[in-house]
């Protein structure tokens, strides 16, 4: 494949904003595109993909006007898309418009104009990270980890695990009402973990696995001890 310029884009470009009545111009001033309409002023930052080099140098063209696009060549295949998707997100968010660049064929594709971008608030989202975190017990994981997340629900699986080293097996309502987690016949019946089997209808004992991450829970300081105690 032949290897592209930054100035392979301005073509296609230009020929874009000409469609729309714009006179255009190269590299005037710091920006590498300028077009203008009447009193209307546009500008287009070209790159040959995505940086933070790049959005800085769209948000600093903000302050000479509005009207401010990055463009990029198009993407290639499902990852490119994703990339390109969430760039565009971004470029929202900073009142940017963003443009796409075909460069064999001269076609260029808008995903996003510039202007004000109000994000919309999600309340079911916000209602599921709100659950989570009220649910947790302690603070057991540390922000930034790329390991396991030790969650509410993972802990309310340690601590019927624990429950059932001492008694051996027993009703999902006694590990409930001993732990504290009102859940616990749902979460030995789903056994998402495996560390769980049912001995008999409502009876549950702990498995090998189950045995063995309780282990290595209370060698690293995990929590599944009883809710009542935090």
């Amino acid at each position: 494949m032949e290897k592209i310029a930054e100035t392979d884009l301005y073509p296609p470009v230009k020929a874009w904003l000409g469609a729309q009545g714009y006179t255009v111009k190269g590299e005037v001033g710091a920006a590498d595109v300028v077009a203008q309409k009447g009193g209307e002023l546009t500008i287009v930052e070209l790159k040959l993909g995505f940086s933070l080099v790049l959005l800085q140098q769209a948000v600093a063209r903000q302050a000479v006007c509005d009207l401010v696009y990055v463009a990029v060549p198009r993407w290639r295949g499902k990852a490119g898309w994703r990339a390109f998707k969430g760039n565009v997100g971004l470029c929202r968010r900073l009142g940017l418009g963003v443009l796409s660049v075909q460069i064999a064929g001269g076609e260029v594709q808008q995903h996003a104009a510039p202007g004000p971008f109000q994000p919309r608030k999600s309340p079911k989202k916000r209602g599921r990270l709100m659950r989570e975190f009220e649910a947790r017990v302690g603070d057991p994981t540390h922000g930034g980890t790329n390991g396991q997340v030790m969650t509410s629900y993972r802990q309310d699986a340690l601590a019927c695990a624990a429950h059932l080293v001492d008694a051996g097996m027993a009703k999902g309502a006694e590990v409930a009402r001993a732990t504290g987690v009102g859940r616990a016949t749902r979460i030995m019946a789903d056994n998402h973990h495996g560390w769980f089997f049912r001995v008999e209808r409502g009876v549950y004992a702990l498995s090998e696995a189950g045995a063995a991450i309780l282990g290595e829970a209370r060698i690293s300081g995990g929590y599944f001890v009883n809710k009542g105690q935090y």
